[in-house]
Order: C-alpha cells, then structure tokens, then sequence
C-alpha cells in the first residue's frame, strides 16, 4: 500500500508552525493604549492652564475700581471740581491703598483745593487735597506787563517771580537793593485772564497766584520799598 505523502503531510504556515490545512490571520503588533500616550497628557496640561488662566484674568478684571484722576495738570492752591476729574479703572493689590484715593462712588467735597501739584493722569489723593483754610495759601493778584509773562502761562503753571524796578531814594540818598533771587518761588497760577479782561486800557494783565500765607506779607512788603516795581514771571518745567 503506498501511502501519498503530500495529502498526509500537516500543512504549515510561514513561519513553520502547523496550520492543521485552516488559513491563520496574520500576526498584530501590539499598540500602547492612547491613554499612556504623552501627547494626550500634554494637551490635557495645556488646556486646563488655559482655563485657569483665562479664570484668572476675568476674576482680576471683575478686582477693578473705579477712582478719580485729574485730567489735566494742577498746581498746589488750585481749586478742582468734577470738570477737572476723570474715571479710571484700577486694580489695588490692597485695599488699605484705596482708602488714599476718591473713588467714582465717593461724594467729592465742595470746595476741593490742592496743597501740591498733581500730574496730568495722576490718580487723585486724599493726601494733595484740602480745604481753602486748611491748604495755608492764600491767592494773590499781580499785574504784569503781558511782554513779562511767557506765551501760554495758565492756570495749574508753577512760577517764579521776580521784582524788577529802580532804586528808590531815601533820605539820605541811599537806595533800597533789589533781592537776590525770586520774591516769590514755585508758586502755582490760580487764574490767568487775557489783557482784554484783565486790566482794560492799562495793558497789563492779571495773574493770580497760590502763595504760602505766610510769605504774602513780605511780598507786598518788597513791592512797597519801590515807586514803580516790575514782575517778570519765570514759568518752571
């Protein structure tokens, strides 16, 4: 009996193993599962920062305050109002530094004077502000030749000024020297009306002026030793 070799033989795959004649699918290679993949982690890490991030900056935003800042510049002795105020919004790390400043929802004093200057955008404080009795200056008019006072000197201006005049003769011929320096230094314009409402057909023009009350005495003084005193106004910064 001959036995036929071909059809007893077990048919083999590939790779030698036995198939028992059934077709084998072929072998997988493994994945590692997509939630051990770093770049999933880094994309959860990058979007929850986003998020608190973004909670961050509305919660600080929601942390402003609404207080008031000067518009424009003021000199010490300078009466303010709410013209002269703008709204800000500002965030205060501590709330004891707000207590310093006028918020939009405070009520502002009637008769409001600085006691020194404030900057242009320069959040208004409680510690520049005062009352006319309580800021120790009063306002001083002077009249000036308008070729004596530099183009464009207004009100919230800090100024020098100086005494220019002749010798006036006493007695015994002698004469009364002129100071050295400024009469009055760093004081602030109050008001500055042109010629045309100032002093009619005389030509000179008016300024008045934020000065320290216990100056004014001497000042008036220092025009009174000459017959005809001069000021010449020196605007500073």
């Amino acid at each position: 009996m001959v036995l036929d070799l071909g059809e007893a033989t077990a048919a083999t795959s590939g790779d030698g193993r036995a198939t028992g004649g059934r077709d084998v699918p072929p072998a997988l290679r493994g994945h590692r599962p997509a939630w051990r993949d770093p770049r999933l982690w880094f994309g959860i890490v990058l979007v929850a920062a986003s998020v608190v991030l973004g909670a961050r900056v509305l919660a600080g935003a929601d942390d402003t305050v609404r207080v008031w800042a000067v518009a424009d510049d003021v000199g010490a002795g300078q009466r303010i109002g709410a013209d002269d105020l703008v709204a800000q919004r500002v965030r205060f790390a501590d709330d004891d530094a707000l207590s310093g400043y006028y918020t939009v929802e405070d009520e502002l004093p009637g008769d409001l004077e600085l006691v020194r200057s404030v900057g242009s955008g320069e959040l208004l404080p409680r510690s520049a502000v005062g009352t006319p009795s309580a800021t120790g200056l009063v306002e001083v008019p002077v009249a000036v030749e308008p070729e004596l006072v530099p183009p464009g000197v207004g009100p919230g201006d800090t100024v020098d000024v100086y005494v220019v005049a002749p010798l006036s003769a006493d007695a015994d011929g002698s004469g009364e020297p002129l100071p050295d320096g400024a009469a009055l230094s760093e004081v602030t314009v109050v008001d500055a009306p042109d010629v045309a409402s100032s002093f009619g057909t005389s030509g000179r023009r008016q300024l008045v002026l934020a000065v320290p009350e216990a100056d004014a005495p001497g000042f008036f003084g220092l025009l009174a030793r000459y017959d005809t005193p001069s000021l010449t106004i020196v605007r500073r910064g």
